[in-house]
């Protein structure tokens, strides 16, 4: 079991959505909580929000996670300012929501330097002293997306198919070489009502629901205590990984039939002041 209380956590995409929920959740367990996101007055907001729940103990940095050189120059600060970072949750993410042809080379390109290689950035920062101190817990939102192909994110679910193959590396890659006390957990959730995917349907909201963001950051929480090393929501999302023994045209006759190869029809997604209208943090 991860302990909580008293260790320093950081949420990318901290400032709002799901990243800040989960922040808020932390710091209610009596971790001292970092933040990263590229608002700086969102930021401010946050930190006086998320420390309200745990006496103070709440740090913001302004942080574009998809910069290689400032996030390993805002991860040095942290480690001076705050100190070692114990439970990493890389929840930071953008999506285009648009056709293969429809989307600009600049912002495919953006879509995975955020889901991807900010992965690779952000967790270097951190883990060597997660190794050197025998114990950590790094974390990935990633997508039900990465788990089957959805029309209107071949940006979007590759990036996922990404983030997953990268957290599966990494989990045996930390055992195979004796550091079993740096746990992983990968987290593959449904669309979430966060603002991010704002125009998303689903046929079947019973079955297929779109997600609540304080109940998916909740769940979160939890099975970073309990060492689950990977949670799929809702349940029926644990079914996808066995429908790829399908032939692919079944595959996508159930896909078309749920309606997911549909979600995306009316997606409209979130803007922030001062941000292109395709780039959404996941927090």
């Amino acid at each position: 079991m991860t302990e909580i209380p008293g260790k320093v956590a950081l949420v990318t995409g901290g400032a709002g959505g799901l990243g800040l929920l989960v922040a808020v959740k932390l710091a209610r367990r009596g971790a001292r909580v970092v933040i990263y996101d590229l608002d700086e007055g969102a930021i401010g907001r946050a930190v006086r929000e998320i420390g309200a729940y745990n006496g103070g103990g709440a740090y913001g940095y302004v942080c574009d996670v998809s910069d290689r050189e400032a996030v390993y120059e805002v991860g040095g600060r942290v480690r001076g300012e705050v100190g070692d970072v114990d439970i990493l949750i890389n929840n930071a993410g953008v999506v285009t929501g648009k056709r293969l042809l429809e989307a600009p080379d600049e912002q495919i390109e953006r879509v995975f330097r955020v889901n991807v290689l900010a992965l690779y950035w952000v967790t270097k920062s951190f883990l060597p002293r997660m190794i050197e101190r025998g114990e950590g817990h790094i974390v990935t939102i990633a997508s039900a997306a990465g788990l089957v192909g959805v029309s209107k994110q071949t940006d979007y679910s590759a990036s996922k198919h990404a983030a997953i193959g990268f957290m599966e590396s990494l989990r045996v890659e930390l055992k195979r070489y004796g550091h079993r006390g740096i746990r992983t957990t990968i987290v593959n959730p449904y669309y979430i009502d966060t603002g991010m995917f704002r125009g998303v349907k689903t046929r079947f909201p019973r079955v297929l629901p779109i997600l609540d963001p304080d109940r998916v950051a909740g769940k979160v929480v939890r099975m970073i205590e309990r060492n689950r090393q990977e949670v799929k929501m809702p349940l029926i999302v644990n079914t996808v990984p066995a429908l790829h023994v399908l032939p692919a045209d079944v595959l996508d006759w159930i896909m078309g039939f749920f309606g997911v190869n549909h979600s995306m029809d009316e997606f409209v997604g979130r803007q922030r002041s001062g941000e292109k209208a395709f780039f959404s943090w996941k927090g």
